[in-house]
């Protein structure tokens, strides 16, 4: 047996070390394509090794890749959905007005629990907390530091706010990553992660509020800057407020995932085509005139990318949209993941390293325990939090089975560890690119990113009252 886990091994050390090779290269462009190919090369040696002990047959790898391509058949759809909604409802100007009308709530006292709420409300929205982080982030601890607040105390507060909106966004693709890996209904999902994340959010804004009560300075101008930026470039008005309110009533009406996101996204472009007429007329760049002129834009917002020059640097990263296009990256990411995954299922290496693991469950606190232990090392050992949820949720889901556990728990603890805790690792691409953007070392603020790792703690907590939540 013993012999049996280190040969299981074998492949996931390869990948490893692949992984940390690219990081180390790229960067935060690792996974452009470098990650992928680390994937195909661990699934090379892993299918070489099985096809050499004979623990599988080359139909036998086709037929568990044919299963694992097909469980993700509706995160990709999902996926290219939420590309067009984040286009449509920034060029619509959803998105301007939730930021500008968040901005207003600062004030000097409450300075870190507004960061932390404006960057929860802008991740909530697009999805994406590195977007969130590299536009309103930057803008924010300039302002913190012209308060006087240290600047660690404010990239925690921007880190935790952004992290809470990747966490339950339905936009956001470790979100739909997580659910869709497990098994789980990306609404169910969400619901049920709000037991821990509400909990743990109201802690952390507990604390920036206690640090912040004693500073009072003014303001600078630079929110008001940003502020203008906006209502010069979009059409700002509550009445664009409508519909994020229309969305979420879908999402209360427990529509299928698909319906609410494309309702959404057909709600942000008609948004746009009425509201920010002159802006998709911008887009189209074209000769055309009328009605082509703007579908023509419409469309392009939808499923390309689009570049709007606010008058303000940091602003413009922001309003920059990506489309169904900018999807393609990490659908790449997990195919190749599914490949990854389906050379592992068919060789047996999972089983056993499995079987190894689960030695360590004694029950459902312990399985939990253990699941959000193997997020948090897998974030440190593959320096990626995407590959982190996949190993994770396909490590563990039959034995969640086994418990009579639903996969709603599975998809929940893996988000709880494994997606909030990758920007604490100073050699993850998210910590090494909050880093960078924010011009903050991970180390230095990772003791005030309250949210991030008190969340794999409240999973475990939350896992001892199961029957009530039940």
């Amino acid at each position: 047996m013993k012999s049996k886990l280190i040969i299981a091994c074998v492949p996931l050390v390869i990948l490893v070390a692949l992984i940390s090779i690219v990081v180390s290269i790229f960067g935060d462009e690792t996974l452009s394509g470098a990650s992928q190919i680390s994937l195909i090369v661990a699934t090379a040696v892993c299918l070489s090794i099985g096809l050499w002990q004979k623990t599988t047959t080359w139909a036998g790898f086709e037929q568990a890749l044919s299963d694992k391509m097909g469980s993700i058949s509706g995160a990709v759809i999902i996926l290219l959905l939420i590309g067009a909604l984040g286009g449509a409802w920034m060029v619509g100007g959803i998105v301007p007005t939730l930021i500008y009308y968040g901005m207003q709530m600062m004030s000097p006292q409450w300075f870190l629990v507004s960061a932390c709420i404006i960057c929860a409300l802008v991740s909530v929205i697009t999805g994406s907390s590195w977007t969130t982080i590299a536009t309103i982030g930057i803008a924010l601890m300039g302002i913190g530091q012209a308060i006087g607040f240290d600047e660690a105390w404010t990239a925690g507060a921007i880190i935790s706010g952004a992290y809470f909106g990747d966490k339950i966004s339905p936009l956001s693709d470790t979100t739909v990553l997580a659910s869709s890996t497990a098994g789980t209904p990306l609404f169910t999902h969400i619901r049920y992660m709000l037991y821990t994340t509400v909990p743990t959010f109201l802690i952390t804004l507990a604390i920036f509020g206690f640090e912040g009560w004693g500073h009072a300075p003014a303001l600078t101008d630079h929110a008001q800057v940003v502020a203008g930026a906006l209502q010069q470039t979009f059409f700002i008005s509550p009445w664009l407020l409508v519909v994020p309110v229309l969305t979420g009533i879908l999402i209360a009406m427990r529509l299928p995932s698909m319906v609410v996101l494309f309702l959404a996204a057909l709600m942000g472009a008609l948004t746009a085509a009425f509201m920010q007429g002159a802006l998709l007329d911008e887009i189209a760049g074209t000769d055309l005139e009328g009605f082509s002129q703007r579908l023509r834009g419409a469309l392009i917002v939808v499923y390309g990318s689009t570049n709007l020059d606010t008058g303000v640097p940091e602003l413009n990263e922001l309003v920059a949209t990506r489309g169904m296009a900018g999807m393609l990256g990490t659908i790449w990411l997990i195919i190749c993941a599914m490949l990854f995954g389906a050379a592992m299922t068919a060789t047996g290496m999972l089983e056993t390293i499995m079987k190894a693991l689960i030695r360590l469950v004694k029950g459902v606190v312990s399985l939990v325990a253990t699941t959000a232990f193997t997020g948090v090392f897998l974030n440190v050992v593959a320096a990626d939090q995407y590959l982190s949820i996949i190993l994770s949720a396909t490590m563990y889901g039959p034995t969640y089975k086994r418990y009579g556990l639903e996969p709603r728990l599975l998809s929940r603890t893996c988000e709880d560890s494994a997606t909030v805790t990758s920007v604490l690792i100073p050699w993850n691409t998210c910590g090494m690119t909050q880093s960078s953007v924010l011009g903050v070392s991970t180390l230095l603020y990772a003791p005030f990113c309250f949210f991030c790792y008190l969340s794999p703690l409240m999973t475990v907590v939350a896992s001892m009252f199961i029957k009530n939540e039940e």
